[in-house]
């Protein structure tokens, strides 16, 4: 039975990777120190993992909670570009040496695999559309440098110490447990929560700047594939992890109006500094390579989300 530690287990995309993990019979480890994850994340699962409350610049705690493990999905992450303009060094210590960290700790303790939790933010402003991993990286705020150094590290490592690494940069991810009131989340959890409460959610922008918008379930197929493959197929490889589908936020806005049943409409505000203006992926490296297949469409996603928020609401 193989052992999975997940950094960041208590977040949003970290807790559905312990779920995942936990249902299929892995033993499973994680640490999170409650930034930007929630208790509630991994409710009723804690007597199923050994947990830590843990920050990952903590480098003599995280390495000893590395011994025996197997296969490291590292989400910890302050994944936010407005933070990270704001407090580029706050960001670059997480985002960037706790990287560090974890390779440090990885290698000592003999994991197999690490797999890094990249972001499309790497990208930039290239106006190429879809994103491939081959195109030059383009960074446009501290947050998506610190994702590009953090890819640089985990590459260096394999092949500095043969430790086995995989980077997957997420496009734009969603779904249940995306706290909307938290200055890290993404849009749509935002509009969802403003619009089930009936206010009308702001675009900065336009509104037809797109994005990749990509279900939690097929980031969540993305890593366990990652972990699992033959070394000679994904080691010391990037893969965009997306749907391969541009989706506009006036688009999103639409769909959801029809999923709530909200009357009301958007409000425009200005761009935000550090924001791009259209996100899209090309998958075929993941789809070759992870035989990635994103299995939950956008609209679907969208579906489950909304229930998932309407469920929360009304238990509380």
């Amino acid at each position: 039975m193989a052992v999975y530690l997940v950094t960041g287990g208590a977040g949003f995309i970290g807790s559905s990777l312990v779920r995942a993990l936990l249902a299929r019979g892995d033993r499973v480890r994680a640490i999170d120190n409650f930034e930007t994850g929630k208790r509630e994340n991994l409710e009723g699962l804690f007597d199923r993992i050994e947990f830590q409350n843990m920050d990952i610049l903590e480098f003599d705690r995280l390495s000893q909670f590395c011994y025996g493990v197997d296969y490291v999905l590292h989400q910890a992450a302050i994944p936010s570009v407005p933070y990270s303009v704001a407090d580029p060094a706050r960001t670059h210590a997480v985002n960037l040496t706790g990287v560090l960290n974890v390779l440090r700790a990885c290698r000592d303790a003999g994991v197999k695999r690490v797999v890094y939790a990249a972001s499309s933010a790497v990208y930039g402003e290239n106006e190429v559309q879809p994103k491939q991993e081959t195109m030059l990286p383009d960074p446009v705020s501290p947050y998506a440098a610190q994702k590009m150094a953090g890819e640089l590290y985990m590459k260096c490592f394999a092949r500095a110490y043969g430790l086995e690494t995989v980077c997957l940069r997420y496009f734009n991810i969603f779904g249940p447990r995306q706290d909307p009131g938290s200055p890290y989340s993404g849009v749509i959890a935002k509009f969802i929560a403003q619009m089930l409460e009936g206010e009308a959610p702001t675009v900065f922008g336009d509104g037809e700047q797109s994005r990749d918008f990509t279900y939690v379930e097929n980031v969540v197929q993305a890593n366990l594939a990652a972990a699992a493959r033959p070394a000679e197929d994904v080691a010391g490889g990037c893969f965009n992890i997306g749907t391969g589908r541009q989706i506009t936020l006036n688009y999103m806005f639409r769909v959801l109006r029809g999923i709530i049943g909200f009357d009301g409409t958007l409000k425009y505000a200005p761009v935000r500094v550090g924001d791009v203006r259209h996100s899209q992926a090309d998958i075929s490296r993941a789809q070759q390579a992870l035989k990635y297949s994103p299995e939950v469409e956008f609209e679907e996603g969208l579906k489950r989300t909304v229930q998932w928020y309407r469920e929360t609401q009304s238990m509380r």
